[in-house]
C-alpha cells in the first residue's frame, strides 16, 4: 500500500492543486477524472504498441526507452490534445495544462500500477521517485506539448498540424532526455519537483491575466455592437455600411440572418463571458432553457447563410478558437 501511495499520490495532489488554483473553473470536474481515465487508457495502448515494436524488431531494452518510447507514448498523450484545440474545446493555457496534466496524471498511474506488478520492489525510495519523478515527467511533458500548442494555435488560426509538432518534438525531447538518465534518477526528481510547479504556476498567472484581458475588452465590445443592433443605429454605423455592401452578393433573406446571427452570437457570448466573471467570483450560474433555444437558432442561422455567409461576416465577429470556445462553455 505504501508503494501505491508514493508511486501515485504526488500527481494526483498536485493535480487537485492545479483544478482549484483555476479560479474561473474553465474545466468541468467530471471532465477532469474522465481525462485521467483517457490517460489510463493511453497507458495500456502504449504498452501494447511498445511491446510489438520491441518484439518485432528485437531491441534492447535501452534503446528503445531513450529513443523509441519517448515517440510513441508522448504521440499517443498529444492526440487527444490534438483533438480538443482542433475541436475548439479549450481557449486558454490553463485549459491546455489541466487537461495536459490530468491526461499525464492516468498515463502515470497505469504505467506504475504496471510496474508495481512487475517489479514486486519494496524500496520506498523507487516508488518515490517514480511518484514525484517518472509520473510528474509524464504530465510535465504532456502539459508543455499543450500550453505550447494552444499559444501557437493563438497565433495561427488555420489550425494546420504544423503547429503542433514543435510542442511534440520539445515533449519528446524532454522525455528522451529523462530516460537517458543523464542525471541520477533523484537528482532529476528534485528538478522536475522544483521547476514543474514553478512553471504551472507561470501559466496560470499569464492565463488568468490573459482571461481577464478578454472579459473587458471581449464585453465591452459585444455591448457596444449589441447596443447598435437593438437601436436601429446598425444602419449608421461602419458595420452596417459592411452588411449594406453584402446585398449585392447575397439576398436580402441571407443579409437579415447574417445580422441575426451577429446578434445571437453576440448575446451568447455576453453570456458566456458573464458566466466566466461570476465563477471568479465563487458563483456558478445555471444555464435555462433560453440559451438552448439560442443556440439552436444559432446553428440554424449557420447553416442558413452557409460557409460563404459565415466567411463574408468573419470582419465582424472574429470567428477563432476563443470565439467557438466561449459556444461551448454555454453548450456544457
Amino acid at each position: 500500500m505504501s508503494q501505491i501511495l508514493a508511486g501515485l499520490l504526488p500527481v494526483f495532489i498536485f493535480l487537485v492543486a492545479l483544478y482549484y488554483l483555476d479560479s474561473y473553473k474553465l474545466i468541468k470536474l467530471q471532465w477532469v477524472v474522465l481525462t485521467i481515465a483517457l490517460g489510463c487508457m493511453v497507458a495500456l495502448a502504449a504498452l501494447f504498441v511498445n511491446t510489438m515494436i520491441i518484439s518485432f524488431w528485437d531491441l534492447s531494452p535501452k534503446f528503445h526507452s531513450g529513443y523509441i518510447a519517448p515517440i510513441i507514448e508522448e504521440l499517443l498523450k498529444a492526440s487527444f490534445i490534438i483533438f480538443l484545440i482542433k475541436s475548439k474545446k479549450v481557449g486558454f493555457m490553463v485549459d491546455a495544462a489541466l487537461y495536459s496534466f490530468a491526461l499525464g496524471a492516468g498515463f502515470a498511474f497505469t504505467e506504475n500500477l504496471y510496474y508495481l506488478y512487475n517489479l514486486q520492489e519494496n524500496n520506498i525510495l523507487l516508488w518515490l521517485v517514480r511518484g514525484f519523478g517518472t509520473a510528474m515527467m509524464h504530465c510535465g511533458t504532456t502539459a508543455l506539448f499543450g500550453i505550447i500548442s494552444r499559444n501557437l494555435s493563438d497565433l495561427y488560426q488555420q489550425k494546420d498540424v504544423k503547429i503542433f509538432l514543435p510542442g511534440l518534438l520539445i515533449a519528446i525531447v524532454f522525455h528522451s532526455l529523462y530516460n537517458h538518465f543523464i542525471l541520477s534518477p533523484v537528482v532529476s526528481t528534485i528538478l522536475l519537483v522544483i521547476v514543474l510547479p514553478f512553471l504551472m504556476l507561470i501559466v496560470f498567472k499569464r492565463s488568468e491575466d490573459s482571461t481577464r484581458k478578454w472579459l473587458g475588452t471581449g464585453l465591452d465590445s459585444d455591448l457596444e455592437l449589441l447596443e447598435l443592433i437593438m437601436t436601429g443605429n446598425i444602419s449608421d454605423s461602419k458595420i452596417g455600411s459592411y452588411l449594406h455592401s453584402l446585398k449585392s452578393r447575397f439576398s436580402l433573406q441571407i443579409v437579415g440572418d447574417m445580422l441575426c446571427l451577429i446578434r445571437l452570437h453576440t448575446e451568447l457570448g455576453m453570456r458566456a463571458k458573464g458566466m466566466l466573471i461570476m465563477r471568479e467570483a465563487g458563483f456558478e450560474t445555471p444555464l435555462d432553457s433560453e440559451v438552448e433555444e439560442k443556440l439552436a437558432e444559432l446553428k440554424y442561422l449557420e447553416t442558413s447563410i452557409g460557409k460563404t455567409g459565415k466567411f463574408a461576416i468573419a470582419p465582424i465577429l472574429h470567428w477563432g478558437s476563443r470565439s467557438s470556445w466561449q459556444l461551448n462553455l454555454l453548450k456544457k
